[in-house]
């Protein structure tokens, strides 16, 4: 009997020091609960957005880095117009090397590489000053926000131009490479701006 009573207690005092491990400890289950917020944060914003299934998209994977900061979420959104654009940027050098076409196209090729270079270069002094931002004086804020909101709209009309000069099949050709550059500019440009308001 006593041999039965010291194994219920055993078993008890067991259960017990589970139950607390479980209580005090952070789960596994418990641990998401930031990323499910960062994650809703990242899509009420890109609601607010022209492109918002895109910018969801390409958010959400940094929810973590991103949490719940509006700042944030306009950086990596400018991270991600940039890193899009010098890829289509690398990919109309490779079409613009390609054979058969006019001079006419040639030339416009030209012209669009110079135009999404021109936007790498505006994208690049956009995340620069935000990073400045961070540590500006509230009296600076207003001025380098706009020089910001400049230079990202700067950089989507480049986008845009790039494809007038072009026609018929490789007028599609470059659009289907620089339409996802635009998108995610106009993304950026638009919680760049949403950033810029809570501070208006």
């Amino acid at each position: 009997m006593e041999a039965s009573n010291n194994y219920t207690f055993k078993s008890i005092a067991t259960l017990l020091t589970a139950i607390i491990i479980a209580i005090t400890s952070p789960t596994s289950a418990a641990r998401p609960a930031g990323g499910a917020a960062s994650t809703e944060f990242i899509r009420r914003s890109c609601s607010g957005t022209a492109y918002p299934s895109l910018c969801f998209s390409s958010l959400s994977s940094h929810a973590s880095a991103i949490q719940q900061n509006p700042k944030l979420l306009a950086d990596m959104a400018l991270s991600v117009s940039l890193s899009t654009t010098r890829a289509a940027s690398a990919d109309i050098v490779r079409v613009a090397h390609g054979a058969g076409m006019s001079r006419r196209e040639a030339s416009a090729m030209r012209d669009c590489v110079e135009e999404l270079s021109d936007s790498v270069e505006q994208l690049r002094r956009s995340m620069a000053e935000m990073g400045r931002i961070g540590g500006a004086r509230p009296s600076d804020f207003g001025m380098m926000m706009s020089d910001v909101q400049t230079w990202v709209s700067a950089a989507l009309t480049n986008d845009d131009t790039c494809v007038e000069g072009f026609a018929g099949k490789t007028r599609a050709a470059v659009r289907g490479r620089i339409v996802n550059v635009v998108h995610t500019t106009s993304n950026a440009l638009a919680l760049i701006n949403s950033y810029a308001a809570l501070h208006g």
